[in-house]
């Protein structure tokens, strides 16, 4: 195989050169004002501008409201990223047997993924709202009162995360599917032949070689809680009650396009992109010794 030549130096940027446009105009530049903003206090529909500094990121750092949302999402986030990924490998395996209708299944657990997450938002909204929701209804059937879900904290932070976990539930599932069907069989029958029992075949076996695709979920589920999560909760709790779901990507939607505060929203987008960069380069650095590819 010889690798691909183009007939002259300018020829490929002129196919990349599409691609670079969008990339600049919408992706690009976007984020470098959204940079250059963060130092400026906006008026209204941004007919000012006054150079601040670092004025906005010292007013959210002395925000208790602030630290209030930044601890909700660390809440939210780390109970998605365990409680999915345990629950998306316990239904991988399960649906990784040789059974009847398996294929039915598998394709049956993909489909919460692919709804938009204000479809998925709108279902969990009609099924959990006071009065007419059917779960609230089965609730007062069986015990004879209501639950509030929408109205209660520890309810409503409890719904946001159960939601969350089961709309992206297909799409660990499928990669941890792939994962196992592709695995090598010799050596599960390797370990049962020494002795090992179910649970030390599955930890020290099929967990060591799923390790590469639990990296790969555990970055993809950090990266789906602090940004995909906007929908589901503008539709469902509106960050609501009493902050309870705020979290940052919401606080951050709300300061900018309700209260207008472009300024101090520009601050905490750039917040927000520096902590999941950080915590992305935290799990390369710890997680990711652990990670162990090819066997």
């Amino acid at each position: 195989m010889y690798p691909a030549r183009f007939k002259g130096k300018i020829l490929p940027f002129i196919f990349m050169a599409p691609t670079l446009f969008i990339l600049l105009v919408f992706l690009y530049y976007p984020v470098v004002q959204t940079f250059i903003l963060s130092t400026y206090r906006v008026a209204f529909l941004g007919l000012r501008k006054k150079f601040s500094g670092l004025e906005n990121f010292v007013t959210l750092a002395q925000d208790p409201g602030y630290w209030h949302t930044v601890w909700v999402t660390i809440i939210i986030t780390t109970a998605i990223v365990i409680g999915g990924l345990a629950i998306s490998l316990a239904i991988a395996m399960l649906a990784n047997q040789k059974i009847r209708g398996g294929t039915v299944y598998r394709i049956l657990l993909i489909w919460p993924f692919a709804l938009s997450p204000a479809v998925a938002g709108v279902i969990w909204l009609f099924m959990f709202s006071p009065g007419y929701g059917a779960v609230n209804y089965l609730t007062f059937l069986a015990t004879g009162q209501e639950l509030n879900w929408l109205g209660n904290p520890r309810l409503a932070i409890t719904l946001i995360i159960v939601a969350s976990i089961w709309k992206n539930l297909g799409y660990n599932v499928v990669f941890y599917l792939a994962g196992l069907q592709n695995m090598n069989t010799e050596v599960l029958e390797a370990a049962s032949i020494d002795g090992a029992n179910a649970w030390q075949r599955f930890w020290g076996v099929t967990f060591a070689l799923l390790s590469p695709m639990t990296f790969f979920l555990l970055v993809t589920n950090v990266t789906y809680s602090f940004f995909d999560l906007f929908g589901m909760i503008d539709i469902v709790t509106k960050g609501g009650p009493l902050d309870a779901t705020n979290v940052m990507i919401y606080n951050l939607y709300r300061d900018g396009f309700e209260y207008y505060k472009t300024g101090l929203a520009a601050a905490q987008s750039v917040i927000l992109f520096g902590v999941v960069v950080g915590i992305t380069l935290l799990q390369f650095r710890t997680a990711g010794r652990q990670v162990h590819y090819g066997g």
